[in-house]
């Protein structure tokens, strides 16, 4: 029985980017296209099979740990990035602001798709979601090159809106235009007070 359950959602590929030197700025440059490899976009600051370990898993492993790379891409979604917009009073989210590595516009509620879920493309290139992105005060600095008065009200705005963390499952070609359709875990949400309760 498969694991995965193909859904009826769909979303395009409004646009692709890749960040250079993270240590430099968080912007992403425009791509019309790119190949993801097992290692993600190649010149990317976030590719590779593995990372250091951050912050965000400072309770598993400690800060610079080797440890494997799903965060190879930043997805975000086109209606989220709008609300985002509309909150800290910009006409228009511009997606290198955030660093994104991708947007996608179609699927409802993107940040909150399942951690696993797969999102793939007609060619059969296919990310996997590793979890929500969560916000934080880096896209503030490059907001406020391009509209002084409005990063700092990002991270808030952000707020379960983030998109997602992602790595490459199977490689290929990712374009604009693409369309994407998402994949979900086949399986019921977690449920311990349940399981034990049947269990005793």
């Amino acid at each position: 029985m498969p694991a995965l359950s193909k859904t009826d959602y769909t979303g395009t590929v409004t646009w692709l980017g890749h960040v250079a030197d993270r240590d430099k700025t968080l912007r992403s440059a425009p791509l019309r296209e790119a190949f993801a490899s097992f290692a993600g976009f190649a010149h990317e600051s976030r590719a590779g099979l593995t990372r250091p370990s951050c912050s965000r898993v400072i309770s598993q492993y400690p800060k610079g740990t080797e440890i494997r790379n799903t965060r190879q891409f930043c997805v975000v979604s086109a209606e989220e990035m709008a609300e985002v917009a509309a909150e800290i009073g910009v006409d228009a989210f511009n997606p290198e602001w955030c660093g994104a590595t991708m947007v996608i516009e179609g699927i409802p509620d993107f940040t909150h798709i399942p951690p696993s879920s797969r999102l793939q493309v007609e060619s059969g290139t296919t990310l996997t979601v590793d979890m929500e992105n969560r916000p934080c005060h880096l896209p503030a600095p490059v907001i406020e090159e391009d509209a002084p008065g409005h990063g700092k009200a990002f991270k808030a705005a952000a707020k379960n809106r983030r998109g997602v963390t992602a790595w490459v499952e199977r490689e290929g070609w990712l374009r604009v235009g693409d369309t994407v359709t998402l994949h979900v875990p086949d399986q019921r949400a977690w449920q311990p007070g349940l399981t034990l309760s049947g269990a005793a």
